[in-house]
């Protein structure tokens, strides 16, 4: 049994679920959620912290300032909780009430954007703000999670190599793209170390990162309204764009099977599934996908039923594992 003393020392490494029975692929995902943070931000909000204190940036009595749209800013409030930072997280009417209420009573403060930038969505709103609030606050550092190297770098020294320690079989990788943080880390290390995993990219309809039209998203996690500057496409091999009624459509299967992840999570494997599909040939080989967080932060959107109609009519509702022979 482990004996920490700071909540970022907790994190399940390890767990991952055979959805083979359900898919009817080798399917194995990697599950992130299970820390204090509940997501697998933890770990680059870790690293980046760690890397600003190492190299003066971070000092005593500074003030954090991110933009997120729910988990890293969770992870930072945690972080910067646990190491005597006060938190300032920009976010937008996306972010999930759950996610900001667990910031506030980290001792965060919340601040929302309601108006989208005419041209970068939320996310340029959010970014502007962040800068307004730096230049007028001395003693305020912005992490700056869409262009830090710590953001990839933490998923180059643990996901990955975790991955093909557990899996050393592994042929194919999903990862979701957000900030692209997890796939830039996991891909890098995987070109060094087994050049011949096939790394898909899961990514949302209307998100820009793959030079995809922009076009409304409601379930935070996944996608972009301004390209990453992390994004080096030469380390991905192919890109799955799901629309949002099918990242809907495959948590709500998922919890028929017990399983509570969150919207990244039905975003990654309803890509995985559709790629497996169209690719036979990969019937028999291990895969393996990464789940970035678990359901409970989406209780009032992703699960509960008057929002998912609104939003994306009843025929969201459907399920489909139950369509895969077990």
């Amino acid at each position: 049994m482990p004996v920490i003393v700071t909540p970022q020392e907790f994190n399940v490494e390890r767990l991952f679920v055979d959805l083979t029975p359900h898919f009817g692929h080798r399917l194995y995902l990697k599950c992130e959620g299970f820390n204090f943070a509940g997501s697998i931000k933890l770990k680059a909000a870790t690293e980046m912290v760690d890397t600003a204190e190492r190299s003066g940036a971070l000092v005593p009595g500074a003030t954090l300032v991110e933009s997120s749209s729910g988990n890293l800013g969770v992870a930072l409030s945690l972080v910067a909780r646990s190491r005597g930072y006060r938190f300032v997280c920009v976010t937008d009417s996306r972010c999930t009430l759950t996610s900001r209420q667990l910031m506030q009573v980290l001792g965060a403060e919340v601040r929302m954007v309601t108006d989208p930038d005419p041209v970068e969505g939320f996310l340029g709103a959010r970014l502007q703000e962040v800068r307004r609030l730096c230049a007028e606050n001395a003693g305020y550092t912005w992490l700056n999670q869409y262009a830090n190297p710590g953001n990839w770098m933490a998923h180059y020294r643990t996901t990955g190599p975790q991955i093909l320690a557990e899996f050393p079989d592994v042929e194919v990788l999903f990862i979701g793209a957000g900030t692209v943080g997890t796939l830039m880390g996991c891909a890098r290390f995987f070109r060094k170390a087994k050049p011949s995993v096939h790394v898909v990219a899961v990514d949302s309809v209307g998100s820009v990162t793959f030079g995809a039209p922009a076009g409304p998203r409601m379930i935070p996690g996944l996608g972009m309204g301004v390209r990453p500057m992390l994004l080096d496409e030469s380390y991905v091999d192919e890109v799955v764009l799901v629309p949002e009624i099918e990242t809907v459509r495959m948590a709500r299967s998922l919890a028929q099977c017990g399983f509570l992840f969150g919207g990244s999570t039905g975003t990654v494997l309803s890509g995985a599934m559709e790629w497996l599909a169209d690719h036979p040939r990969h019937a028999k080989s291990t895969t393996v996908a990464i789940s970035p967080d678990l359901g409970d932060r989406y209780l009032d959107t992703v699960y509960q039923d008057q929002w998912v109609t609104d939003i994306y009519g009843a025929e969201a509702l459907d399920h489909r594992l139950s369509e895969v022979p077990r």
